[in-house]
């Protein structure tokens, strides 16, 4: 219930474009994904992953997202450069990661020190 109430929230803070690393993907299998995903520059990409960690860490840490903008910014490059191209388009293709992204996004959600959202 917790996950699904963070999911909601990140969902609706970011307009269908969030990347979280904890989410399960059959909870997100109706979930529509911003169809600029498709087109967007890695660099476009990784603003809305830090986007959606900010939002989600700051919910679940109790604090200000502004604390959050090294510390995510550590997440998303770390996640982004981790992933392989099929990954990537995975990401572009449903907005989510999928499982093998997942593991490496969870990878970098605690090399940058940030909770992991499960």
């Amino acid at each position: 219930m917790r996950l699904r109430t963070f999911l909601a929230a990140g969902f609706l803070a970011l307009g269908a474009t969030a990347a979280l690393a904890g989410a399960s993907s059959s909870q997100l299998e109706a979930y529509q994904p911003d169809p600029a995903l498709r087109t967007a520059p890695k660099s476009d990409l990784e603003a809305r992953v830090r986007r959606a960690c900010t939002v989600v860490q700051a919910r679940l840490q109790n604090t200000a997202e502004t604390s959050l903008e090294r510390p995510c910014g550590c997440y998303a490059k770390a996640t982004l450069r981790a992933l392989d191209a099929s990954e990537i388009e995975a990401y572009r293709a449903t907005g989510y990661f999928n499982d093998s992204a997942r593991a490496k996004a969870l990878g970098a959600i605690d090399s940058c020190k940030l909770q992991r959202p499960v």
